[in-house]
């Protein structure tokens, strides 16, 4: 599966915050091969001594077409695809979704896109 082209970016950011990478990709198998999906990147952090590991795992999209719509859309498809996929086999990361600053600042200024937001916490 190809990359998005911010992938090895957002990768480097994460290791420079202190994670250590420990999937590119990470592999969701399911019971089911043909619905097996896999994640750009899985990544732990230990917190504290005391408070253990935290394991997330992050999804990076370009966000490079002309329409922010169509973008969006397949971004919180896949998101939402994603975090039922994890919750279904069990794996308790955290999922992110990684894009461009621009996409975001973009995404926030309209009240449809934050609303889609806050459905998916």
């Amino acid at each position: 599966m190809a990359k998005d082209i911010f992938h090895n970016h957002v990768k480097q950011i994460l290791i420079n915050d202190g994670w250590e990478i420990t999937h590119d990709p990470f592999l969701v198998r399911t019971k089911n091969k043909s619905s097996n999906f896999q994640i750009d990147l899985g990544a732990e952090k230990l917190l504290a001594a005391e408070k253990g590991i935290e394991k997330i795992v992050v999804e990076v999209k370009s966000f490079l077409n002309e329409s922010l719509i169509t973008d969006f859309h397949n971004a919180l498809g896949q998101y939402l695809n994603y975090k039922t996929g994890l919750k279904k086999i069990g794996e308790d990361r955290i999922l992110f979704l990684a894009l461009p600053s621009e996409a975001y600042n973009d995404l926030m200024k309209h009240e449809f896109y934050l609303l889609q937001l806050k459905s998916m916490m």
